[in-house]
């Protein structure tokens, strides 16, 4: 199940990854107007999240006496690189906790803010989280890049040849080494 997990966010991650590679260090600081936040403040939001929600989540409250939630709307960033940083240590501390998932506690219950969960609703609850502000961070770097995005996804008008890709990348003789870990192989399955 952890390698399931770890697929997923990693392919969150990933998208936000191929975000800031398109943008300068100012664009990464740009907010619409005062109510907005800047790219790096939804990093600083992801990664403080992160950081509260997986140090030590087996044993102690994922939400940590050391968290201050409303700071982390405050920026306090210099730098792309400081950016950055906070957000590498973020989904490290992410993918540490995730290696430590395994059968005998995946329906542990852990808690969040004193409110029980599984570790398994957990997961869930940040595998919907990660991917809404990622969402956020790829719109405005879209709207910033304008014709000068690079599409994370399929490009538009390309979705037949996207289709047909996947046709034969997932063919039934390569079904095994290439299928996504989240759908079982089925007996017989045609790709």
């Amino acid at each position: 199940m952890k390698d399931v997990f770890i697929k997923r966010f990693e392919y969150y991650k990933n998208l936000g990854d191929k975000s800031f590679t398109q943008l300068s260090e100012d664009q990464l600081f740009w907010r619409f107007n005062e109510e907005s936040n800047s790219i790096a403040i939804i990093i600083k939001h992801i990664a403080g999240n992160m950081l509260s929600r997986w140090s030590d989540f087996l044993t102690t409250d994922g939400e940590k006496s050391w968290r201050n939630r409303d700071e982390e709307f405050i920026n306090s960033f210099s730098t792309k690189d400081e950016v950055l940083e906070y957000w590498e240590s973020g989904w490290k501390c992410l993918f540490d906790a995730l290696n430590q998932i395994n059968d005998e506690n995946l329906h542990s219950i852990i808690y969040i803010r004193n409110e029980p969960h599984s570790v398994l609703d957990a997961v869930l609850r940040q595998i919907a989280h990660y991917p809404y502000h990622i969402g956020q961070i790829i719109y405005i770097a879209k709207m910033m890049k304008d014709n000068d995005w690079k599409t994370l996804s399929i490009a538009k008008n390309k979705s037949e040849d996207f289709n047909s890709e996947m046709k034969t990348k997932f063919s039934v003789d390569h079904i095994v080494s290439y299928s996504s870990p989240v759908i079982p192989e089925q007996p017989g399955s045609q790709g």
